[in-house]
């Protein structure tokens, strides 16, 4: 009896283990599914953001956390109110929640036609506890860290250099998003930081 109840706990106790295990990678993996859903569905519909600049990705650290973001514009809007059409100006980028040190992906989004394409209109969370967003753009044969330019000094600067990624939209965009694999976990004293566990990574590219 003694060794049928050892062997049932010891069974009981894997599996509330297990579970506390895969319950919050499950929960990390549909909030990244939602995530890059978004993304390729208004990459699917990219169209350029301004006569300037056409589309823009930035190379971007915060701290040691790559927070990479883009802008550009997208037809996949459905209009809401009057004198809104498909076209919508939207952003992509990474910002630290101050309370929890955690940061979280945002996706901003404009219908109307503003003097400044890269701000107004609104914002929403569509992804939380991230280690890092990593956005490459490729020209049909290398893949680039940066793509566009705003202020038109750079095709100067780099008239020696190839330029298919200073103008004009990418042929196609490949994202990483790195997530916290168990952000519920805790440092080991009171004094010492928590360290996250190697991050799950998600990536795709869109066309």
């Amino acid at each position: 009896m003694a060794l049928i109840l050892t062997a049932a706990y010891l069974c009981l106790s894997a599996g509330i283990a297990g579970q506390k295990l895969v319950e919050p990678r499950a929960d990390i993996i549909q909030n990244a599914r939602v995530a890059m859903a978004l993304l390729a569905a208004d990459l699917r519909g990219a169209c350029p953001l301004a006569k300037d600049y056409a589309f823009l990705g930035m190379k971007r650290m915060v701290g040691e956390v790559e927070a990479d973001n883009m802008d550009f514009a997208t037809h996949n809007h459905t209009p809401k109110r009057a004198h809104e059409g498909d076209f919508c100006e939207e952003s992509f980028y990474l910002d630290k929640e101050p309370a929890t040190g955690q940061f979280n992906l945002w996706r901003r989004r404009n219908p109307l036609f503003a003097p400044d394409p890269l701000s107004g209109g609104s914002k929403e969370q569509i992804a939380q506890g991230l280690l890092g967003a990593r956005f490459e753009y490729s020209d049909g044969t290398d893949w680039y860290d940066n793509w566009g330019e705003v202020k038109g000094k750079a095709k100067a600067e780099n008239s020696n250099r190839e330029q298919s990624n200073l103008d004009g939209m990418p042929k196609a965009v490949r994202i990483t998003l790195l997530f916290d694999s168990n952000p519920k976990s805790k440092p080991t004293t009171a004094t010492e930081e928590r360290k996250p566990e190697p991050p799950l990574v998600f990536q795709t590219s869109r066309c």
